[in-house]
């Protein structure tokens, strides 16, 4: 027989409350209107915990790049205890000030690749354009420092996948990427449940990322214009990588051939028909996965997912348990910790703060990070093959895996 937990459930049941925290409005002062996924805020966060510092020692990090998500300030390493933001550094002028006043930096730089011969600076955080995140990335580890990217890693390219991953390996260095839905409330919690062995194997896997772009958001290059959808697939595959840190093993995807003039093919550079692409995945434990990425189905932009396995299904916040496995999730703590005090959770469902606190503790402890390069390349490589599905008319294709070993 089977019974079911809410989330309110569980917060009667740990004795925690849930706290809701917003992202400060600075950081977007020049946007006429907040980015999606920005004013997600709310979070649940354990208010009967109290953060407790690793270490006393600052990190002297640089950030890198402050274009239109405003990334380098977003994640509030400027608010991190164990942080000093060291140098600041964007190729337009006016943006390098603008970042250097809101992270109260006073060393700046005029390009990332200046900014890396600096040797008092620890770790770097990359917010560059997208297709440069790779590059950029090799050449702040092979300057001999740690190094967080902004999603996705690579950016449709398998062979920059091989070189960040042999980059990673041969530095023996930190890099993660700050993929926001790892810090979903849902992601989180489904994380906990599944590292209990409460899901038991992981049968189906839904992930969601819908963002209308009707009107196309100029970028440096103007490189989302036409961007194929599964090159942009983190936040919704996350909802099984970064709940089970597992991997997807083949794919058979199909595509929307969109009405919209930027995803007619002679009207992008990457010569991309589809709007949206809907992949479904085989992963490494024998389970399915369903994960779409949309730029023009029109209506509500949405960051979701689901998950369902041998024991109990998770569907945002709401627990659906077999037999005595609901006595034993009642009794797991399924709210984040605390942070460091001033560190906001901040956008994308309260997940800048903690993927900023994630980053800086595996420096501090030598420990490797949640979205570490294994998991962070067998997120996005996935959808880079399951766009060649979709060229292919859904064939079934095989993905690239990644490991820590």
């Amino acid at each position: 027989m089977s019974s079911k937990i809410n989330r309110r459930s569980f917060l009667a049941m740990t004795g925690a409350a849930a706290g809701s925290l917003t992202l400060s409005s600075m950081l977007f002062a020049e946007e006429k209107e907040v980015i999606q996924g920005f004013d997600e805020t709310d979070t649940t966060v354990d208010t009967n915990q109290v953060w407790k510092p690793v270490s006393d020692r600052k990190i002297r990090v640089g950030l890198v790049g402050y274009g239109l998500c405003q990334f380098s300030a977003a994640f509030g390493f400027q608010d991190h205890p164990n942080v000093e933001v060291a140098a600041v550094s964007d190729l337009i002028p006016e943006r390098c000030n603008n970042l250097a006043q809101v992270t109260r930096c006073e060393k700046t730089y005029p390009s990332l690749e200046e900014l890396i011969k600096d040797d008092s600076i620890e770790a770097v955080f990359v917010a560059t354009d997208a297709p440069s995140h790779c590059d950029h990335c090799i050449k702040v580890l092979e300057s001999g420092k740690h190094v967080a990217s902004a999603v996705p890693a690579v950016f449709g390219n398998l062979e920059d996948a091989d070189r960040l991953y042999e980059a990673v390996k041969k530095s023996g260095l930190i890099y993660e990427m700050f993929e926001t839905s790892s810090f979903h409330d849902a992601v989180y919690a489904s994380r906990k449940i599944y590292q209990a062995g409460l899901f038991g194997k992981m049968i189906y896997t839904e992930g969601e990322y819908y963002h209308y772009f009707g009107t196309p958001i100029d970028s440096y290059k103007g490189w989302r214009i036409g961007l194929i959808p599964q090159w942009y697939p983190t936040h919704s595959n996350a909802y099984y990588t970064c709940v089970t840190g597992n991997s997807f093993t083949e794919v058979s995807c199909m595509g929307n051939r969109s009405i919209l003039k930027e995803y007619q093919p002679e009207n992008n550079p990457y010569g991309n028909p589809f709007g949206t692409e809907v992949a479904l995945f085989r992963t490494s434990e024998g389970g399915m996965a369903r994960m779409t990425v949309s730029w023009d189905s029109a209506g509500w932009g949405d960051e979701n997912g689901r998950n369902r396995g041998e024991l109990g299904g998770f569907i945002s916040g709401f627990m659906s348990p077999l037999g005595d496995v609901a006595e034993k999730v009642s009794k797991l703590n399924l709210l984040k910790p605390a942070l460091p005090p001033g560190l906001d959770p901040g956008g994308h469902g309260g997940s800048h703060g903690y993927l900023c606190n994630d980053f800086v503790e595996s420096i501090l402890l030598e420990r490797r990070p949640l979205v570490n390069i294994a998991t962070a390349l067998n997120t996005t490589v996935a959808g880079i093959v399951a766009h060649q599905s979709a060229l292919k008319d859904g064939e079934l294709l095989k993905i690239p895996q990644y490991s820590l070993d």
